[in-house]
This record gives C-alpha cells, sequence and structure tokens, in this order.
C-alpha cells in the first residue's frame, strides 16, 4: 500500500469513528435530559440549559474530528 491509499483508511476510519461517538451521546443527552423534564417538570429550565451545553460539547468533538480528518487529507 502507499502512504495515499493509507491516509485515505485512516481519514475514513477517524471520520466515522468520531462522528458516531457525538451522534449516540447527542442521542443519551436528549433521552435522558427529556426523561428528567418528564419526572421533574418545576426544574425544566435548569435541565435544558445543562441538556444544550453538553449536546454542544458533543458537537464540538464531531467539529475537531472534522478538522484532524482534514488535515490528514490536505496537508502533505
Amino acid at each position: 500500500m502507499d502512504i495515499e491509499t493509507i491516509r485515505l483508511i485512516v481519514a475514513a476510519l477517524a471520520i466515522s469513528i468520531g462522528t458516531i461517538a457525538p451522534a449516540i451521546s447527542i442521542g443519551l443527552i436528549g433521552s435522558k435530559g427529556i426523561e428528567s423534564i418528564g419526572r421533574n417538570p418545576e426544574a425544566a429550565s435548569k435541565i435544558q440549559t445543562g441538556m444544550i451545553l453538553s449536546i454542544a460539547f458533543a458537537e464540538a468533538i464531531a467539529i475537531y474530528v472534522l478538522v484532524v480528518t482534514l488535515i490528514i487529507l490536505f496537508v502533505a
């Protein structure tokens, strides 16, 4: 295998694993947040704030993975 093929394989693995993990975590955060709001509706604003922050941090990880993958692909 040449170096270009290895770079493509590594980039494909990085973007696939790096987007699956945040997607699963965002789903878990959302489901637990909605469950918590259902159990205690009075605390909905506090739960929602924490939930949105957690989702933003999980999404940031996916963006970091995208940046690293682009570096792998386009930096010689």
